[in-house]
């Protein structure tokens, strides 16, 4: 199989999109900035979403689904929040389509005009919270702990699959609370949730932060993040979640009687994290060859490929290959079966390393003799004769934890190199451009001096890190004096 993929080192945006291509995870969309996700693609997303809401129940979440469509006026009660998302909204204005006189199809009807806009969903709090107003009268009716599944438009010039599209998969967790503290509590629970996910499932190590003023979220009085670095030295928001405060259950009117019996506005979160994940897993990992998948994730955890001449020695080589399936699957391990005549062995290694395959088992006549399998892992590339006398379940599940853990390490290690400290505006602006990476680096904490570094830099504040040693010091920028370093690079 030819991959025709560029190399990383010397094209790694033309790599990144033709990798998510060939390796049949996604395409561009007859509509402009939307992408189709592909059957492989979307099962990897199956898997994503299905440890994330498992997370989520085991921490008391119940999943709704709320309305595509907000009023126009809902967006108009909090300030913040339009401001944030005005430029990036899809508007509806008319109900109905007529032929057009002409002869030239379909036009819009004049006459169908809404009473009211209806903005296609860029986010809901808006219309959860108008939502809560007839849920919440006592205390007793808290917390409310809701997420949605739900696709969301955001008008994006500038697309790019998964990670920067018109419309997009994700979950919005929204949740309402009696105090403060709780609300607090929740924000931060869900960040370490994503947190917990990202480096034990996507084997992805992360930096747990909170977002300077200028890069909150519209609306929040808090965003903590992660944040991921990918392979060409940029960083990746992988998950936010905002303490909101009281901010939106005041422009919704959101009360309670608390438990001195005393009126008081809710307090409120939101997290989420979207199909950009994809996007992240398939650049921290993966390389000139293909796709790296981390075991916990794979769709297809062993490939299974026959080397033979003539329909007696696939037949025999089946049989065997059934009894590995079943021992596989006996511990749980997902296993596929290549026994396709259309394609040569040569093919169908090309096509499942592309695939990110974890473990790749070869058969052919003289491991049938020797009662004996070739075994590859792809992260590696390593090969090895198992004697089949063993127990080979035993031996790929333990290939699966050394995958795991093998890839996280890898990701770490690239982290750790890359992160750099620096005193100076001079030695930000060489290391930035020469090396990329996080920068570790001193802020005065004024949204001037964060403005003036992007503008001249393009490197953002990624976050402030949590738990983070005190240190005094001087911005690099102002010289005015720093409590502690923070987090800059250039992101998607």
């Amino acid at each position: 199989m030819s991959k025709g993929l560029p190399k990383r080192s010397e094209d790694y945006s033309l790599w990144y999109n033709e990798l998510v291509k060939k390796a049949d995870l996604a395409e561009n969309s007859p509509v402009r900035g939307c992408m189709v996700i592909k059957p492989y693609g979307f099962s990897i997303w199956e898997k994503m979403q299905a440890e994330i809401d498992r997370m989520f129940k085991e921490t008391g979440h119940s999943n709704a689904y709320f309305p595509i469509f907000i009023p126009k006026s809902y967006l108009s009660k909090e300030a913040d929040h339009v401001e944030g998302f005005a430029k990036e909204c899809a508007v509806v204005t008319h109900y109905r389509l007529k032929n057009d006189e002409n002869g030239n199809g379909v036009v819009v009807d004049p006459e169908a005009k809404l009473e009211e806009e209806l903005i296609v969903r860029p986010t809901s709090e808006t219309v959860i919270w108008s939502t809560y107003k007839n849920w919440v009268q006592s205390y007793r009716d808290l917390p409310i702990l809701v997420n949605q599944w739900a696709n969301v438009v955001r008008w994006e010039m500038r697309t790019r699959l998964f990670l920067r599209t018109t419309e997009f998969l994700w979950q919005e967790g929204h949740t309402a609370h009696a105090t403060k503290q709780e609300a607090i509590d929740e924000s931060v629970q869900m960040m370490n949730i994503y947190a917990q996910f990202a480096e034990e499932f996507m084997a992805l190590p992360v930096i747990r932060g909170i977002k300077s003023e200028s890069e909150r979220f519209a609306g929040a009085v808090e965003t903590y993040c992660i944040e991921a670095l990918m392979q060409d030295g940029k960083a990746l928001q992988a998950g936010t979640s905002h303490f909101l405060g009281q901010n939106f259950a005041k422009a919704f009117d959101v009360k309670f009687a608390n438990r001195e019996g005393k009126q008081d506005f809710v307090w409120g979160t939101s997290w989420g994290v979207s199909t950009r994940l994809m996007g992240a897993l398939i650049m921290a990992h993966s390389d000139d060859q293909g796709l790296v998948l981390p075991p916990k994730l794979a769709p297809i955890q062993v490939v299974i490929v026959p080397i033979y001449k003539g329909e007696d020695q696939l037949r025999a080589i089946g049989e065997k290959a059934d009894e590995i399936i079943a021992s596989l699957k006996a511990v749980g391990i997902s296993v596929k079966f290549d026994d396709r005549d259309t394609y040569k062995p040569g093919f169908k290694f090309a096509e499942w390393e592309l695939k990110g395959v974890p473990v790749r088992i070869a058969i052919g006549p003289k491991d049938m003799e020797n009662n004996s399998v070739e075994i590859a892992r792809r992260d590696t590339g390593v090969k090895e004769t198992f004697s089949l006398a063993d127990d080979l379940a035993a031996k790929v599940s333990g290939l699966m934890d050394e995958i795991q853990k093998s890839i996280y390490t890898k990701a770490k290690d690239f982290r750790i190199e890359n992160t750099r400290p620096v005193d100076s505006y001079d030695e930000f602006k060489q290391v930035l451009e020469e090396d990329g990476g996080f920068i570790s680096a001193h802020w005065d904490g004024t949204a001037e001096t964060e403005e003036k570094i992007k503008n001249e830099t393009k490197a953002t504040i990624r976050c402030i890190p949590i738990g983070a040693e005190a240190e005094e010091g001087k911005c690099i920028y102002s010289g005015e004096p720093s409590k502690g370093r923070v987090l800059f690079a250039k992101a998607y």
